[in-house]
Parts: structure tokens; C-alpha cells; sequence
């Protein structure tokens, strides 16, 4: 089989290392011949439309231009774009999908390892891991705590899409009770984990834990409104590994400060998170800095599946994870 022209532009240094190690070199340089970006930076898009004049496959990553019709109207041999990323849609454009070249990321790979993170923040928050641990080194010894669990507690889930699918099967060892609102989600599915459809109104008013994870598209931009946040029970916790902007956060705020909820926050609308911003003062607030996944060590694993991708499309085999147009408008943007 002949090897496939292959261009990979994620620049030289620390993020390509976590990508690619001497391993992950040789196995796609098994199969295919290779361009490498040697240098440490991304390629301008002149750069990047004469690097695939007489390319098959590109491997893109984070910061990589986006392909537009300016570029790939001279990219005439690229069939394939294989993104280590997990949303394609900041750099893959209608144009892309128009020319019949095919697109795979490490969505699947993303999405699991964000789905760990949820259960991880829902325990941590839940048990108050931090406060304890740093009142033990301070010195102190509890006589009487204050903690909870996910056994058996009512979960709702916003959005319905590859990181909420996971996160089900994950929860499934806690006997939760799972409501769900999705626009899109089937019976059958439904029916497999033994879920609910539910409103928005209902989940912030019954469920316990309330897990987001809607995409950043326009129409739900500030789906979470303070209405809804009033709405939550007392002492229950919402975690949003999504976007920062599917929240409206200044009343996410407000809501912290007046009443008896919490929240693990992963995603900000605005990143970093500014130094004075108001979160950083809620005591009832877990915050993480983008960091739900994929966890550094599973990198490597978006890079092998990345690559048996290419195989597959060598050998005439379904991918591993394919995205097609519909799914990639559905993505975040950023």
C-alpha cells in the first residue's frame, strides 16, 4: 500500500510533545510520508495553502488557521483533515464539507476524558474535598463533619451530546435518577439508560446535581438565566464543563452570593478568568481553569486514534470519529 502525503501543523514544542512522542512519530510515519511543522509556530495561511498543495491528509491542532476556500482552493490532492482537537468548527469551514474532504478529530477521546471530570468535580464539591483537606493541614481535627455523596441523587443534564453520553454510563454504579434536556435526544436512548426528558424549569427546580453541557452556539448563549438558578434546591451543585457563556454568569454570581447553592465551574465566559472578577470570591464556588479535559495523558491517546483514523481511511474502514457537517455546526465555536 502506498504511503499517503501527510502534513501535521501543530508547531514544535511543549503542546506537540504531549501530542506526539517517538511512538506516535513512528506510526504515522509507518504509513505515511511526512511534513512536520519544524518550526515554533503556527503557519501563517499563505504558509499553510503552499504546504498542501500536494498533500492527502492534515493533521491539525489548536491555533492552526482556519481552512478557507482561500486555502483549499489550492489544496487540490487534501481528502482528509484529521484534527487532535475535539470541536472541528473553529477551523473547518462549509468549504471543507462542499469539496467532499472527510474530517475526524479526537472528539471521543476529549469526551470521555471531560465526562471523568464531571464525576470528579460532582464528588469533590459533594464530600467538600478542598475545605477539609486545607482545615487538616491548618491543624484541625473535626469532631463532627458535614459532607454528601452521588449515591442515589437526582441528576439533571443540559445538552445532550458525546461528553453527556459518557457522563451517563459513568454515573450509572450511583443509581441515579436522570432528567435530561436535549432538543435532540431519541426514546431509545432514553429507554437504555432509564432517563427522562425534562424541561429546563424542572431540572433547576428538583435535581440535585445539574451537570451543563450545551454547546456554544447562538441560540444558547445564556441559556442558564437567574430565573433558572433561583430555581435550584437548597444545597444543590451545578458543574459546567461546556462553555462559560451557555451561563449567564453575573447572575450566576448574584445567585451564589444570596443563596444556599454550589457550583464547580470549569469554563468562563471570558478566559482567563480576570483576577478581580467576582467569582473568585464565592466561597460556595469550586474553580478550575479550563482544565476538564482532556487530562495531559490522554493526549497521546487523541494522537493514536487519530492515526488509526488515517488507516482506516487507507484501508476503506468506517472511522473512529468521523465529523460530518451537521455534527460540526452543532460544536462549540470556541
Amino acid at each position: 500500500m502506498d504511503k499517503l502525503n501527510v502534513l501535521v501543523t501543530i508547531p514544535k514544542g511543549n503542546v506537540f510533545d504531549t501530542f506526539f512522542n517517538e511512538e506516535r512519530i513512528q506510526e504515522l510515519e509507518e504509513i505515511a510520508v511526512v511534513e512536520w511543522n519544524s518550526m515554533e509556530r503556527q503557519f501563517t495561511p499563505e504558509e499553510l495553502a503552499h504546504k498542501l498543495q500536494n498533500k492527502e491528509v492534515c493533521i491539525t491542532g489548536w491555533g492552526c488557521p482556519v481552512l478557507e476556500e482561500d486555502i483549499l482552493s489550492q489544496a487540490k490532492e487534501l481528502r482528509l483533515i484529521a484534527h487532535t482537537g475535539g470541536s472541528v468548527k473553529p477551523y473547518v469551514t462549509d468549504s471543507v464539507y462542499e469539496r467532499g474532504i472527510r474530517v475526524v478529530s479526537g472528539n471521543k477521546v476529549f469526551a470521555e476524558s471531560v465526562a471523568e471530570s464531571v464525576i470528579a468535580y460532582a464528588l469533590t464539591s459533594l464530600r467538600d474535598i478542598p475545605y477539609y483537606s486545607t482545615r487538616l493541614k491548618e491543624g484541625y481535627w473535626p469532631e463532627q463533619f458535614w459532607n454528601k455523596g452521588l449515591l442515589e441523587r437526582k441528576v439533571g443534564i443540559v445538552g445532550y451530546g458525546m461528553i453527556a453520553r459518557y457522563v451517563v454510563q459513568m454515573l450509572q454504579p450511583f443509581h441515579n435518577s436522570i432528567k435530561v434536556f436535549s432538543r435532540h435526544i431519541r426514546e431509545d436512548e432514553l429507554e437504555k439508560w432509564k432517563m427522562e426528558k425534562a424541561g429546563l424549569d424542572e431540572i433547576f427546580s428538583t435535581c440535585d446535581i445539574i451537570s451543563i453541557h450545551s454547546g456554544m452556539t447562538k441560540e444558547n448563549y445564556h441559556l442558564i438565566t437567574e430565573e433558572l438558578l433561583r430555581k435550584m434546591k437548597p444545597g444543590a451543585l451545578l458543574i459546567n464543563t461546556a462553555r462559560g457563556a451557555v451561563i449567564d454568569e453575573k447572575a450566576l454570581v448574584k445567585v451564589l452570593q444570596e443563596q444556599d447553592i454550589h457550583a464547580v465551574l470549569d469554563v468562563y465566559e471570558t478566559e482567563p478568568l480576570p483576577e478581580n472578577h467576582a467569582l473568585r470570591k464565592c466561597n460556595n464556588a469550586i474553580l478550575m481553569p479550563h482544565m476538564g479535559g482532556p487530562t495531559i495523558d490522554r493526549r497521546l491517546a487523541v494522537t493514536k486514534m487519530v492515526i488509526k483514523d488515517i488507516r482506516n481511511y487507507m484501508e476503506g474502514n468506517p472511522f473512529y470519529c468521523e465529523i460530518d457537517k451537521a455534527y460540526a455546526d452543532k460544536m462549540s465555536v470556541f
